[in-house]
Order: structure tokens, then C-alpha cells, then sequence
């Protein structure tokens, strides 16, 4: 029996709000790591969006698929599909009928509008915990009053939940912080021999040449944060440096969608510079099939000029591959870049971030792209945020770095990347993740107690009044 057990009738019962853990997005796969590793302790309850559910007011009970996915022989763990994220009115009808012990909300909190704007109907029965799995600087100010509706607040970077308490000054001395970075499954995402038969019959159906010297993978959406064309150009300027011969032994293979509105047209920037050794991947994979696509590749790459995490870095990790990044968001922590003592950084009011390189000692398995300058953008629900941008040489350089090594080199500095992705410092698989759920849902259960129903405001206290949320989507 799985440590930390609890019987089903006597766990506590959990009500999630996110993406539907059956479809393929980040969140998704988050919630559904989730409830994979904690289904032994908690009962659990998603109200699973999506953006026009086919199964818009039905039940499903995944008891059956979980007990198959664990060694657990009782989860409880039911979805209500809803179109978007919901509503109010669907959340009063899953908490009359449910009962859930707490709230568990991951992705943008304007999603949710709806709930905080009646936290004082929720609150005074239910605490509500918030995995951040984004933020960025300037510290979004915009968003304090989504997170003092909130009991605990997980980050899912050490820039996150810094930022969580740089937002809520005084208001954030009743939270609960902690840090949660993202996990995948470890079974799923693993190193391969070069030999195994499944990872050789892959090479072939991708026709992928068997005497590359040097493949590059990015693997993430078409959008315009994630940088692509700046790949692609990066990855000119490298070939441009090579012999005919050299480049026919190259290959960047980007996965993703060729053509994406939120993106570009790839093929059209391929064409523009004029590279005949890039290729586009843009059919689904099985995530079997992702985790032999990695096993293909000599390095990853991914210059984001803004990025939550980065959950393509930690599939290089799990997979033991080097990888080349830009130094943004929470692709520092998977760097792990080192203080004058040698310790893991952590970040603060007067070092926000590393970004720009004030430490320079990291895990032999990253290859740094600093930033060199940042600019401020926005759209009315987001007012202000910054693109963080790199020299476009930098990252060029860094390829070629990476492809000078022997593919021993290669080896020995993924096998390091590997190892500390699976300790217990960095965490970064899905066991490890979801224990510091379980640590931030107990210290909530401590600690949470309700708030009177009706609160009577001091004459002291009218300038103070929270204002009313503002948003335009």
C-alpha cells in the first residue's frame, strides 16, 4: 500500500478547476499528475473545462481508468464537464452536491473571475488554493485581488513565488507559499538505449538519417513568446559556419504546428532563410512516441522570451539531454544556476531574478542565453509584462558549443541533468510535485478556519474597501 494511505470514506475531497485532465494541454497534464499520485489520500472532484466540451453537463467517473494508471484500490475522482471554465452557477451546484473539503484552481486566475468576485459566498465555507503557473515582472499588481481570495498559493517557479508575495506586501502574512515546481512522470519520460528496438524502428518511420552527427529538437506551440523564427535564424547562422558536407549530418526538427494564427507561418521563415536541413513535425504524438522523439535528439532548444516553466526542458531532463535555453521565468530554476555559496538561487525583493546573469555558474546540462534587454507589453487583461530578449548570437554560439562536443560529452552532461531532475532538491517529476501539494493541502487544513458570514466594516476601515474586479477579456 502506497505510503501515506488513507481509506476512501475517510479522505478529505478535493474540487478542482482547470483544464479537463483527459485533453493535452500543460495545465491538463498538471491537474492529471496530480490526482495520479495524490488519488490515495484525497478524494477528488474536477470541474474539467474545455473550450466547447462535447460532454457539457454529464458525469464521468474515472474510478476505473485511475485504479488501472496506480496501485491505489479505491480512487474517487469524477468530472463535470464544462464549456470555458464555468460558472458560478455550476460551481454552487457541484459544491451542494459534492461537499469538497477545499478548492484547487490552476491556470489564470481572470479565468475565474466568477469565483473571486464571490469569494465571501465560497470562503466561509471553503479555503481556495491556487497553483501560480505563471508571472512575470513587473510584479502584476493587477492580479492582488485574485490572490488575497486565496488561503494558499503554490508557485510553480521560485520567481512565482516570489512574485505571489511581492503582490500581496501585508496581505500575504495570513498565506500559505509554497513551491511547487512542475513534474512529469518519470516512467514515461526516460533515457533509451541507442539501441532499443522501439527507439530504431521510430528512426526509421521519421526517416531520420542514422548517420546524423547532430539533431536538435524543439518541441512546444507555435505562439510568438516561444521564438521560433529566432531559432530558426539562430540555426542559420550556425550552418552557415559549417561545410556542405557537415550540414548534411545536421537537423533541427521543430514539433509543432506549421501554420498557427498565434504564431507564424514556419515553413514561410524556413524558406526565407533558405535552410533545407530544418524540418516541421506537426502530427500528433502518443506520449510513448514523444519520449522516443526526445531519445532522437543530441540537445533541445527553446529561446521563449517569456515562459512559465518550460516543460520541454524537463522532458530533456527526464530523457538526459542537454539543453539550450534562454534565461527567463521558471527556465532558470531547471538551469539551476548557483549563489556565491554554492546554493540553489533563491530570489527576493532586491534579486528578482537571474536573467540577466548576475550568477554564471549553472548545471553542466544547460547552455544559458541571457537576456540583453527587455520590453514592456500588454493587452488589457495583462496591462503590463515584460518580453525578456536575447542577442541572437548568443544563442547561435551556444549551438555551436553544443555540437562541438562529442556525443560522449553530450552523454555524460544529460546523465547530470537526468540525476538532478529526479532528486529530491529539484523535484521535478510527478511524485515529487504532487507530495508538495499533499504538504500544502495539509498545512491548509491545519491552519484554514471559516470566516464569519458577516463582517461589519469600522469607520476606519471604508478607505481600505477592496475594489471591484475590472477586466476586459
Amino acid at each position: 500500500m502506497k505510503e501515506g494511505y488513507i481509506k476512501k470514506e475517510k479522505r478529505k475531497k478535493i474540487l478542482l478547476l482547470t483544464d479537463d485532465i483527459r485533453v493535452h494541454s500543460g495545465v491538463a497534464q498538471i491537474g492529471r499528475e496530480t490526482i495520479l499520485n495524490t488519488c490515495h489520500r484525497y478524494n477528488w472532484v474536477q470541474m474539467a473545462g474545455a473550450v466547447d466540451h462535447p460532454e457539457e453537463g454529464k458525469q464521468i467517473i474515472m474510478d476505473d481508468e485511475i485504479k488501472k494508471e496506480t496501485e491505489i484500490i479505491d480512487p474517487s475522482v469524477s468530472l463535470y464537464p464544462v464549456k470555458g471554465y464555468g460558472n458560478m452557477e455550476m460551481l454552487r451546484t457541484i459544491i451542494k452536491r459534492e461537499n469538497p473539503d477545499a478548492i484547487f484552481l490552476i491556470t489564470d486566475p481572470r479565468y475565474f473571475a466568477w469565483l473571486f468576485n464571490a469569494e465571501d459566498e465560497i470562503r466561509n465555507n471553503i479555503p481556495i488554493i491556487y497553483l501560480n503557473i505563471w508571472d512575470n515582472y513587473p510584479a502584476p499588481m493587477y492580479n492582488k485581488e485574485f490572490y488575497e481570495s486565496c488561503d494558499a498559493l503554490l508557485g510553480i517557479s521560485k520567481q512565482t513565488v516570489n512574485i505571489n508575495k511581492l503582490v500581496l506586501g501585508d496581505k500575504g502574512k495570513s498565506k500559505i507559499f509554497k513551491y511547487v515546481p512542475h513534474g512529469l512522470n518519470n516512467k514515461l519520460f526516460s533515457k533509451l538505449k541507442e539501441d532499443d528496438k522501439k527507439l530504431v524502428d521510430f528512426k526509421k518511420a521519421l526517416q531520420l538519417s542514422t548517420d546524423l552527427d547532430f539533431h536538435l529538437l524543439f518541441n512546444s506551440r507555435n505562439i510568438r513568446r516561444k521564438q521560433i523564427p529566432d531559432t530558426i535564424m539562430a540555426w542559420k547562422l550556425f550552418t552557415d559556419k559549417l561545410s556542405e558536407e557537415e550540414n548534411k549530418k545536421c537537423m533541427l526538427t521543430l514539433k509543432t504546428e506549421a501554420i498557427f494564427e498565434p504564431g507564424t507561418d514556419l515553413p514561410a521563415v524556413i524558406e526565407y532563410f533558405g535552410v533545407n536541413n530544418v524540418r516541421i513535425l506537426d502530427h500528433k504524438l502518443s506520449t510513448q512516441e514523444m519520449n522516443l522523439l526526445y531519445n532522437t535528439a543530441d540537445g533541445v532548444v527553446l529561446l521563449s522570451n517569456a515562459e512559465g516553466w518550460g516543460l520541454s526542458l524537463t522532458e530533456a531532463m527526464l530523457t538526459a539531454k542537454p539543453f539550450i535555453a534562454a534565461v527567463t521565468g521558471g527556465m532558470q530554476d531547471q538551469m539551476r544556476f548557483e549563489d556565491e555559496n554554492g546554493n540553489w538561487i533563491e530570489f527576493n525583493g532586491e534579486f528578482p531574478s537571474n536573467h540577466r546573469g548576475r550568477y554564471k555558474k549553472h548545471g553542466e546540462w544547460a547552455l544559458p542565453v541571457y537576456t540583453v534587454a527587455s520590453t514592456l507589453v500588454g493587452s488589457p487583461p495583462t496591462p503590463y509584462i515584460y518580453d525578456d530578449h536575447h542577442d541572437i548570437n548568443d544563442a547561435t554560439d551556444q549551438i555551436m558549443k553544443l555540437y562541438k562536443m562529442s556525443k560522449e560529452e553530450r552523454k555524460t552532461i544529460g546523465k547530470k541533468g537526468y540525476d538532478w531532475a529526479r532528486s529530491k532538491e529539484a523535484g521535478f517529476t510527478s511524485e515529487n510535485m504532487s507530495n508538495r501539494v499533499i504538504e500544502g493541502l495539509e498545512e491548509l487544513f491545519l491552519t484554514w478556519k471559516p470566516r464569519d458570514k458577516y463582517e461589519f466594516l469600522k469607520d476606519t476601515d471604508f478607505e481600505k474597501r477592496i475594489l471591484p474586479h475590472k477586466l476586459i477579456y
